[in-house]
């Protein structure tokens, strides 16, 4: 999926430079534009003909360049090269929607009128967009290190020189900037060059992490005695457990872990399956005779319930914390959810994942009533992927989770089964089906681990 993202990514970039070429024949359809003297953008003006067409051109260039950019795969010291990439995409849209008035140097009576803020925003945002274009050509050059990129990129800002030059004694401008343009649009056919000659995904190191790897996640384990496996909701992390973990550790060997893609584990492979999620309980899991208790909240108790069905004989006890019920989900997840469900492991490893998650992960983790993201993991793209990646497979999870119940009994271990906030049915019909105790926190948010954590440790582990 990731190479296919890469060629994606190539075309968004192929396309730009076609769209940001729009001049070449365009020039030819209004006479009127001074070709050596006047603006290139004299041809997007509001009073001239074809006007629209060259200002959704540019648009449209910019909005690809931004969607390249998004779609590459993200390396950590490439950044700032994409970054100035992206803000030349942005600043190419803006200079479309906001076109000159009129002509202003092929048309003599142009600057007599009154002027509108978009014409005098024009200029500000065509300098932006090309010095954000020059410093994208040189920060990549300077990442890739290839006579192709050091040669056009140079070349660029020798053009970009004389472009300036051109403005400020007000010569030849018509003609430098079309040369820069030119060499840009074939700057940006080499971009995409570069990105399908690349030979494949690159290397990224797994995040740092105090614990072990194990079964693709990141594994904390603390304390000594009884096993204690413990397993977030969707897309918790680690350190939403602290309290609880710190209380057990006393005198059980506490087992925390974060899924694929979540907290510090490396990026998911594949969209999350309830079978695949009891194998990696079963493989965290002390080897038999040695049985667990399992702590899971939300959707997660829906692993350990199928864990426990599936591997009865490793199982000590369930704690199911507030956990998701399947009422209403009579179908599972939608063609459309699954195929995006594939992509999203890729697409976590983009730059357009990051930035998503960079400006709105922890504001949708501090919704979500989980508190404060102190370890900053919600600001990376591959979490973002998996809890959404997550998301998506709740329908099909459900139906595994049906099929696991029809075909495997559930062990008689202690299950205690407790509910948040208001009378919830479904809660109550579930601990009749496993023959568990119900306890009813009214007060308490969804987040039973962090508002009350010491009714976990003190009513339902300690023996």
């Amino acid at each position: 999926m990731e190479r296919r993202l890469v060629v994606i990514a190539a075309f968004a970039f192929l396309a730009a430079a076609v769209l940001y070429s729009a001049w070449v024949p365009g020039q030819f359809a209004n006479a009127a534009i001074d070709r050596t003297q006047g603006y290139l953008s004299e041809l997007a003006a509001r009073n001239q003909r074809w006007s629209i067409m060259f200002r959704v051109a540019d648009c449209l260039a910019g909005l690809s360049c931004l969607a390249g950019v998004a779609l590459i795969p993200r390396v950590r010291r490439e950044w700032a090269g994409w970054l100035a990439l992206a803000l030349f995409g942005a600043f190419t849209v803006l200079d479309g929607l906001f076109p000159l008035d009129c002509a202003a140097r092929s048309d003599p009576v142009c600057e007599i009128g009154p002027l509108s803020f978009s014409h005098r925003l024009h200029g500000l945002f065509g300098a932006l967009a090309a010095a954000c274009a020059l410093v994208a050509a040189v920060l990549l050059a300077r990442c890739w290190r290839t006579r192709g990129a050091w040669l056009l990129s140079g070349v660029y800002a020798l053009v970009s020189a004389f472009t300036v030059t051109a403005i400020l004694t007000g010569t030849l401008i018509g003609a430098a900037q079309r040369a820069q343009v030119a060499i840009l649009a074939i700057w940006l056919v080499y971009v995409a060059v570069h990105l399908l000659s690349r030979p494949g995904p690159p290397h990224r190191d797994p995040p740092e992490w105090r614990g072990r790897r194990e079964s693709g996640s990141a594994v904390l384990e603390e304390g000594a005695g009884p096993a204690v496996l413990i397993t977030s909701g969707m897309g918790g992390a680690w350190f939403h457990w602290d309290a609880v973990a710190s209380d057990l550790a006393g005198d059980h060997r506490v087992i925390r872990f974060d899924r694929p893609g979540l907290g510090r584990s490396p990026a998911a492979t594949a969209p999350p399956t309830l079978y695949g999620e009891a194998a990696r309980l079963a493989a965290l899991a002390p080897a038999h005779p040695e049985k667990a208790a399992v702590i899971a909240h939300s959707m997660a108790a829906w692993n350990a319930e199928a864990f426990a069905r599936l591997h009865p004989l490793r199982v000590s006890r369930l704690v199911l914390v507030d956990p998701s019920c399947r009422d209403g989900l009579g179908r599972g997840t939608s063609a459309l959810g699954r195929a995006v469900g594939r992509w999203l492991p890729a697409l976590g490893g983009t730059w357009g994942a990051t930035a998503v998650a960079r400006c709105f992960g922890r504001l949708a983790h501090r919704l979500s009533g989980a508190g404060g993201d102190r370890e900053g993991v919600y600001r990376e793209g591959p979490v973002l992927a998996a809890a959404v990646g997550e998301w998506f497979a709740y329908r099909d999870m459900a139906l595994e989770l049906r099929t696991i119940r029809r075909e495997h009994p559930f062990p008689p271990i202690p299950t205690v089964v407790i509910s948040a906030g208001r009378a919830n049915p479904c809660h109550e019909r579930l601990a009749r089906e496993l023959g568990a105790e119900l306890v009813r926190l009214p007060d308490s948010g969804h987040q039973v681990h962090l508002d009350v954590p010491d009714v976990i440790t003190r009513s339902f582990i300690r023996e």
